[in-house]
């Protein structure tokens, strides 16, 4: 019993193709997933040489697959959710292996003024937090935290103006 409590390594399952087959069409029928997702869940079932792609081309065929409306979905949702901005759900989005044109349609779902609506709620709450020795200070590193947030410089930049200029006229 002390030897199998000591090797807690994950135990890969062996599974069938068509098992692994009925498992992701579950998971897609649920929630959206991308082909590097769904690909990194296959390597731990130790499916047979060469079945990932016919699995995989099986979902998409059915349409539980499709990597235009899982971009499409991702952006929406870390925009909304995350309050992720454009250059950070576009590099998470690449990382997942989602092709340029794909990411340029699924980024064209956040406008411009609600992009800068949500990152001056965003900076306008950290102002609050942030400690700072002199004003320019503070706005290096609101803009610091906008960049890290993933809205571009300009943007940022613009959204901070705005803001300092609203607080000098109250």
């Amino acid at each position: 019993m002390c030897k199998q409590l000591i090797s807690m390594e994950p135990t890969k399952k062996k599974l069938s193709e068509e098992q692994a087959y009925t498992r992701l069409a579950r998971l897609c029928s649920q929630a959206e997933y991308c082909r590097h997702d769904l690909r990194r869940k296959m390597q731990a079932w130790e499916l047979p040489d060469g079945c990932e792609e016919r699995i995989l081309a099986k979902l998409e065929q059915e349409r539980f697959l499709d990597e235009t409306r899982y971009a499409h979905a991702f952006a929406r949702d870390k925009f909304r959710y995350n309050r992720w901005g454009s250059q950070r759900i576009a590099l998470e989005l690449t990382l997942r292996g989602i092709d340029a044109d794909t990411v340029a349609d699924a980024l064209t779902e956040i406008t411009e003024e609600d992009s800068d609506a949500t990152l001056e709620q965003l900076l306008r709450k950290k102002l609050q937090t942030v400690k700072a020795k002199s004003d320019y200070d503070l706005f290096l590193k609101l803009l610091r935290y906008s960049v890290g947030r993933g809205y571009p410089k300009e943007q940022a930049h613009r959204c901070l103006r705005r803001i300092i200029n609203s607080e000098e006229g109250e």
